[in-house]
């Protein structure tokens, strides 16, 4: 698939078929993602791949912990609650989630499992934890570096038929994560990625979330007119 039509056909996936991932396209997905760049080609990344088993212990420890009122431990610095227009697009797109699959306002037992679905890693198959070595610390070149790893994780299992989204409440206590998983201390937990087989009958899959026009983020300096 050309690049242009890959980027603008994925969706973010938030239902999944019950069907295993077979390792060799996991692996394929990680092989065709590490090409991304990374500063000075540095390759910090690391990724933990769970199915199975280790990820149906994730899954009950971190819904136990948040549903226990257990405050979020991650290890990377949080920006907090979004703000003015941060703030509007967070709660547009999830309008048109909640609208999708009817959750109405005044739902609540509704709207929070939502939220805990996000806890559960969307109930996805596979998990992809993405780390980075703990020595590159303050990490916002490695952040970068993850950053385009992971997207290229996303685009690669898009381009082979996998679903998926890039999934921060499944890492939010992040020191579960670490004893499940068994990541050593010197690796730094950034995010993870819930992936999957699309269920094509879960109704929130077909959202889109929106797009700013060019014109309010982009300047062009230098050029001719």
């Amino acid at each position: 698939m050309e690049f242009e039509t890959l980027v603008q056909s994925r969706r973010s996936v938030r239902g999944f078929r019950n069907e295993p991932v077979p390792r060799a396209v996991i692996e394929a997905i990680i092989d065709s993602a590490k090409r991304a760049p990374s500063s000075m080609n540095t390759q910090p990344w690391h990724v933990h791949v769970l199915t199975g088993g280790p990820l149906e212990r994730l899954r009950r420890r971190n819904m136990e912990e948040m549903v226990g009122g257990a405050k979020v431990k991650r290890d990377i610095v949080s920006h907090g609650e979004y703000q003015g227009v941060h703030r509007t697009r967070q709660v547009d797109v999830a309008k048109k989630l909640f609208g999708a699959m009817g959750i109405a306002r005044d739902d609540k037992p509704m709207r929070q499992d939502w939220v805990l679905r996000g806890f559960r890693q969307f109930d996805a198959p596979v998990s992809l934890v993405l780390t980075y070595d703990r020595v590159l610390d303050p990490g916002a070149v490695c952040h970068f570096d993850l950053g385009a790893l992971c997207y290229g994780i996303v685009l690669a299992a898009w381009d082979r038929g996998l679903g998926s989204v890039i999934n921060g409440q499944g890492i939010m206590r992040s020191d579960i994560v670490r004893e499940v998983v068994n990541i050593p201390e010197d690796e730094v937990i950034i995010t993870c990625v819930a992936m999957g087989y699309p269920d094509d009958n879960f109704a929130a899959n077909a959202v889109r979330s929106d797009r700013e026009g060019n014109d309010d983020f982009v300047r062009y300096v230098g050029f001719a007119e």
